[in-house]
């Protein structure tokens, strides 16, 4: 049995009908129908050498490795699908050989049945080495380097939590496989948000994650008040725009840090806390996201409540660091980078 990384497109334009729908498509635009008797490598390479032309070869292989991966894929394999809308991962367990459908558009001819084991495991309950693995470009490749197989699947007995290993532990080496004759790249901007995430979620879990709300509103533009830690009346930042902190939209925030999803109730309270506190929009702020009934309720609340979780914090951290306060900005100490695009992207 193996583990296989599986991407629902490259802005999650597929994740919910992966989810709903309990099926991993192949969705790249291949000219050729059913795939049942293709195994051999070089067949795959034909098909996408005609499906791509005027490709270089390194890039024919690339893609030839994906697809090769995909069709290999047996039952009883696990799947990872990271969420391109949440910092989480999707857990399933394919539960059928490959399937051919040619009454469906090309996105959804080639795919597997797959039972949803987990959905929404924070990207935090992973080890960095596993994530690293995790973050490579490709759309699918089977994840062997680390022990991989065998420490994701022990997460299930260990309420999805990643067991650490044992000092002095050198577990076993392997390769991004699924693709044969092209290295693996890694996107480093995910590894990279992965690493911050981590970081944060070990330093300023509990109330110093209202210390960084407050300096991200503080580098918006914002003059903020923080509640003094214990009890906070249902509401731990209230903020408002220059002068004085007189201006308009004035904000009344919520920030949870418990290790579950936040539920319904929170939301309400805090729709309740605005009106006591006269605010004009409320922000509910949770590391560990929101339950589907939080979720349900954004087309409602557009005007009224904006919803951060762990991607939308780290975006604003990031997209504001340099004008946060420097006392923060040494607790988080960061620095820029430069890297090359991968070459679909070229």
């Amino acid at each position: 049995m193996s583990i296989w990384l599986i991407r629902a497109g490259k802005s999650g334009e597929y994740e919910k009908k992966f989810l709903d729908e309990g099926r991993v498509y192949f969705t790249w635009d291949i000219d050729t129908e059913d795939l049942t008797g293709v195994k051999e490598y070089s067949a795959v390479y034909k098909v996408m050498a005609n499906s791509y032309p005027g490709r270089k070869k390194r890039q024919i292989g690339n893609y030839a490795g994906q697809l090769y991966a995909f069709l290999n894929m047996k039952i009883s394999d696990w799947i990872v699908m990271p969420s391109k809308f949440k910092s989480t991962m999707h857990i399933g367990e394919v539960a059928s050989g490959y399937k051919y459908n040619p009454q469906e558009i090309s996105e959804y001819v080639h795919y597997f049945e797959v039972k949803w084991i987990k959905k929404d495991i924070p990207r935090t309950n992973f080890d960095q080495d596993i994530l690293y693995s995790l973050g490579a470009f490709l759309t699918v490749c089977g994840i062997t380097r680390n022990d991989a197989e065998k420490r994701i699947r022990a997460m299930e007995k260990n309420n999805w939590m990643m067991q650490p290993q044992k000092p002095g532990v050198t577990v076993s080496q392997g390769e991004v496989s699924g693709e044969p004759d092209t290295e693996a790249q890694v996107d480093l901007e995910i590894i990279a948000a992965d690493q911050i995430t981590r970081f944060i979620d070990h330093k300023f879990k509990g109330h110093g994650m209202s210390r960084i709300i407050e300096a991200i509103l503080k580098a918006k533009g914002y003059i903020v008040y923080r509640s003094p830690a214990g009890p906070d009346k249902g509401v731990d930042l209230l903020a408002a725009p220059e002068p004085l902190g007189f201006g308009s939209p004035r904000l009344c925030v919520q920030v949870k840090t418990t290790s579950s999803p936040v539920d319904r109730p929170t939301l309400d309270q805090l729709i309740g806390t605005m009106q006591n506190f006269n605010a004009d929009q409320g922000l509910l702020v949770s590391w560990s996201g929101f339950k589907t009934s939080v979720d349900k309720e954004i087309p409602s609340q557009f005007f009224k409540v904006r919803l951060w979780g762990q991607e939308e914090i780290i975006n604003e951290l990031l997209s504001n660091y340099e004008k946060l306060d420097d006392d923060i900005k040494t607790e988080i100490p960061m620095k820029r980078i430069w890297t090359l695009l991968p070459p679909d992207e070229v």
